[in-house]
């Protein structure tokens, strides 16, 4: 039996410059969260798939693990 491998190519996520962890939330005008992740191309994904971006401000990320904020350009 042989099993093909799928060619996937998976991005890679920043990370806080601070704490090295990979998730961060925006905040929306009503202060609601959204956790999301940033890719290697700084693309903003919601962590769940049925969730959107919309309404939420993406100029500024805040670190779920520290007290880190800023912007996607700031990530490693």
């Amino acid at each position: 039996m042989v099993f093909e491998r799928r060619n996937e190519t998976k991005m890679k996520n920043l990370l806080c410059p601070q704490c090295k962890i990979r998730r961060f939330y925006l905040l929306n005008a009503a202060g609601e969260r959204l956790v999301v992740t940033v890719t290697e191309d700084k693309q903003i994904h919601p962590i769940h798939e049925n969730e959107s971006l919309d309404g939420f401000d993406t100029s500024l990320l805040y670190c779920l693990g520290c007290s880190w904020k800023g912007s996607v350009n700031n990530l490693t």
